[in-house]
């Protein structure tokens, strides 16, 4: 079996953020980088885990990005991914980078394709999708939990409400979320055999971005604290009614 786990560099979730070139461009200088969560923690680990039940099993790590993405590559390496491919290209066009994964995913006839279910930058949650229709693969959103029974795939994912199963058959495209696997550290033997694994760079396809960033925006600074005695519960209805607008 091959399975492919989608990885994406994003800024470490205590990093300050800020803007540049008129709030056009994400300002990186001083940004300390990690593998997407839900790329690493859920979609690398259950990979992992699939791996280590079956040991015939590869899992191949694919991501868009420049050089400095490689960092957090050798680190996906490092917690037991076999080899990896990043295409030299960089962007922020869902449809872009989709496109890009299809391209490589479609000479290598993988069984089992895992992505994040979104990632903390931008919160697309469209990669996965897109990837499917691309790929003219079944898509399974927002799983918790993710079984395979020889060619069959088991899908417990999130629903309104509740949770739904899904059965369906490999290969196909999952987007994974929280449940799906517990977060690992690499070990140190695997950080040194992650020197020597397959880092492999190919370059982009002409593939035009369907999307363009106009600007970005900070969210608006959160109100101090107010404090309301006890002794006065109608100025708490009171602003909960006039300035936090709850009712």
């Amino acid at each position: 079996m091959k399975i492919l786990v989608c990885i994406s560099k994003t800024p470490d979730t205590t990093a300050k953020i800020a803007f540049t070139d008129n709030n056009t461009k994400f300002a990186e200088a001083g940004i300390q980088f990690i593998i997407n969560p839900y790329d690493e923690w859920y979609a690398l680990v259950r990979a992992i885990e699939l791996k280590e039940a079956n040991p015939d099993t590869q899992v191949h790590l694919i991501n868009v990005g420049g050089p400095d993405a490689d960092p957090i590559i050798r680190k996906a390496l490092a917690l037991g991914g076999d080899e990896a491919i990043r295409i030299n290209a960089n962007g922020n066009d869902s449809y872009y980078i989709a496109a890009q994964i299809a391209e490589v995913a479609k000479q290598n006839s993988y069984d089992l394709i895992l992505t994040g279910k979104e990632t903390i930058d931008y919160n697309g949650s469209s990669v996965g999708g897109m990837l499917a229709e691309l790929l003219d693969l079944p898509f399974v959103s927002l799983a918790t939990k993710v079984d395979l029974n020889g060619t069959t795939c088991t899908v417990n994912r999130e629903i309104e409400g509740g949770e739904e199963v899904n059965e369906v058959t490999l290969p196909v495209v999952i987007s994974c979320g929280k449940g799906v696997a517990e977060q690992r550290i690499p070990n140190m033997r695997g950080i040194m055999g992650a020197r020597s694994k397959p880092l492999k760079v190919v370059e982009p396809q002409a593939i035009d971005p369907l999307t363009t960033i106009v600007s970005f925006e900070l969210p608006p600074a959160k109100a101090g604290v107010k404090l309301v005695s006890p002794d006065h519960p109608e100025e708490l209805v009171r602003l909960l009614h006039e300035e936090a607008k709850l009712f």
